[in-house]
């Protein structure tokens, strides 16, 4: 089946053409059938790999499809690379995927472009498909424009609206800066290495020396490029701005796809990185901060899913974090455990905003865990989940990003668990406010209060249940026990463990860290229950620091400032001076030029034949003239 893998992308893309094409002739229900079992299908074969993968004595293979692009002594194939990363990201992108579209079939059920929005999302998973599957830093690079094109139509999608306009094409130019640092590093590593395939490029690597100025260069740049797509700072604002897009969307690209991408292209090339170990420094301190300021901010947000927004930036920092202290294992376990929680909680925040009549404001919500028990209970677990409470698939990932990040730095430790405590208090805060006290909301809005139908319930089950479970594929050697996926994800990070100087600790301080965090952060639910779980209306206007986390430390406004500004004003100077007085100008003199030119030229055709041969005359003197005198 490996050799079929071309199979896997190649499906969403049928999907894709037979919805774009045939949006204004397929059903609604047909539609959804062909974009949900199109993602089933890529699913299956996924599992099919992922199996063949795990077997005894596998080794990374190549499919080589065609010659892409062959200048001189450069060649890049257009070829997959198979391996257990890219089976371990086949599964999430192809599973948790699949469930979000079951999800919109009924969620998007009532919306004219139904036929079109399915289309766009086969499109999405079969970029992000592709972004993982590539062999070289080209066929990423595609994956990797092919899903900004996609969030760019998704945010976008009720373009009606102008504010999802604006939020679309912020998200859209945002990652052209970080794509940028990408090409610019592809271009580097192609005239350093004369290649882009990824072993050539790491075997080239390891002839030059740690922090040689090259390696230096290409990691810095393609960060720059995950900074961008992975919503890190400075480039992070359009994250949150892409929750115009519909609900299921925001739990597409926060979850499984999109934003994972950074995550995906720095764990790929982590031989480069650990060769580099002051862009690992780097890539540490930003998600550290980027953490920490993403947490700040989702503490006084009131929008459901501008939490949730922020807390997909909070926990991207993690990520990195993990990546920049060489937990590279740790890194891609909390993609997966985030995928699961982060999907479930979009998807259970957008079965409230249906049952709410498309309200989004957790102040007017409250006491609706009477009225949807299903997404209640399953939101509840997305909450524990990402709060890292022992026994659920975040505390599992969380704590190894945190063991490692002690080990590494115990200053940069206090910092990211104070991040973790934050998220527990914005999570709960969400939680307590809308599904605990009374109903707040209008009588119309409570007279429509119901269930999800089960096409939406579903899923919030089936990701609820992998939000309990998923993190036991790896349990701490604490535990005495087997860290499953570090041993299946070993291959493809040999080639860095030894170049990296990392610690470890004893199971004692292991034990240590552990019970004190998950005492802090239940310490942290009940404080927050205490304060929310009776929450009356409350619509007064926030003062001093709370004023600043509300407006999100006043970063749009401080971007729109010194960037956007000054380029409107210099825009408007170039429109009304330079491109006025001096192209239009230049081109119009031109024509003034010639029309003068030509107005005195046409005195010479008088009409008198008497003034011809004048003139004829004296031009045979000029060139006798001439002629004698040369």
């Amino acid at each position: 089946m490996i050799h079929n893998v071309w199979l896997i992308p190649l499906f969403p893309l049928i999907g894709f053409l037979i919805n774009g094409l045939g949006r204004d002739k397929l059903s609604k229900s047909m539609s959804g059938i062909i974009g949900s079992g199109v993602i089933l299908v890529s699913f299956i074969i996924s599992i099919l790999v992922f199996k063949e993968v795990c077997a005894d004595g596998f080794v990374a293979q190549t499919i080589h499809l065609f010659d892409f692009i062959t200048v001189a002594d450069l060649n890049i194939p257009f070829a997959f690379q198979v391996d257990q990363l890219t089976s371990l990201f086949l599964l999430i992108i192809t599973g948790v995927g699949f469930l979000i579209h079951v999800y919109s079939t009924s969620y998007m059920h009532d919306d004219e472009g139904f036929q079109r929005y399915f289309a766009y999302l086969n499109l999405f998973v079969f970029s992000m498909l592709l972004l993982v599957l590539g062999s070289n830093y080209v066929i990423m690079f595609i994956g990797w424009e092919g899903v900004g094109l996609c969030s760019y139509l998704l945010i976008g999608f009720w373009f009606k609206n102008a504010t999802y306009n604006k939020a679309a094409k912020k998200a859209f130019i945002m990652n052209r800066i970080g794509d940028l640092g990408f090409l610019l590093g592809v271009f580097l590593m192609i005239a350093q290495f004369g290649t882009v395939n990824y072993s050539e490029v790491f075997s080239a690597a390891k002839s030059l020396g740690s922090n040689d100025s090259i390696l230096v260069a290409v990691t810095m740049l393609l960060f720059v490029g995950a900074m961008g797509k992975s919503a890190q700072i400075p480039l992070y604002t359009w994250l949150p701005d892409a929750m115009a897009g519909p609900t299921p969307v925001s739990a597409l690209i926060h979850a499984a796809t999109m934003v994972t991408a950074g995550i995906y292209m720095i764990a790929r090339s982590n031989v480069l990185y650990a060769l580099a170990p002051f862009t690992l420094s780097i890539v540490a301190i930003i998600g550290l901060f980027t953490a920490i300021f993403a947490a700040s901010i989702a503490l006084k947000q009131n929008d459901i899913k501008k939490i949730l927004a922020y807390s997909t930036v909070s926990q991207l920092g993690y990520m990195f974090l993990g990546l920049g202290v060489g937990a590279f294992t740790g890194a891609v376990f909390h993609v997966m455990t985030h995928a699961f929680f982060k999907a479930l909680l979009f998807l259970g925040a957008g079965s409230v905003i249906h049952a709410m009549g498309g309200e989004q404001d957790i102040r007017k919500m409250g006491g609706l865990k009477s009225h949807m028990k299903i997404t209640h209970w399953t939101f509840l677990v997305g909450c524990l989940a990402i709060a890292g409470i022992p026994g659920l698939s975040g505390f599992f990932s969380k704590d190894e990003i945190l063991a490692h990040t002690f080990a590494s730095s115990p200053l940069m430790y206090i910092f990211a668990l104070g991040g973790a405590l934050m998220t527990a208090f914005y999570m709960f805060r969400l939680y307590y406010i809308t599904f605990s006290g009374k109903f707040r909301g209008t009588h119309a809005q409570e007279h429509h209060l119901h269930e999800s139908p089960i096409a939406m319930t579903v899923p919030l089950v089936v990701l609820a249940i992998l939000s309990i479970v998923g993190g036991y594929i790896g349990l701490p050697e604490v535990f005495h026990t087997k860290h499953l996926l570090a041993d299946f994800l070993a291959p493809v990070f040999e080639g860095s463990v030894n170049l990296l100087d990392t610690r470890s600790l004893s199971h004692s301080t292991e034990w240590i860290l552990m019970g004190g965090s998950v005492a802090l952060i239940v310490g942290i639910i009940f404080y927050t229950k205490s304060k929310f779980s009776n929450y009356q209306y409350d619509d007064k206007l926030q003062v001093g620091f709370a004023k600043v986390l509300e407006s999100k430390w006043y970063v749009d406004e401080l971007y729109t400032s010194i960037i956007v500004t000054p380029l409107h004003k210099f825009s408007s100077i170039l429109n009304n001076i330079f491109e006025k007085y001096i192209v239009d100008g230049l081109v119009n003199s031109v024509g003034k030029g010639i029309d003068y030119s030509g107005a005195q030229l046409r005195k010479l055709q008088t009409g008198h034949v008497g003034f011809y041969f004048f003139a004829i005359v004296i031009s045979m003197v000029a060139l006798l003239a001439m002629g004698l005198l040369m």
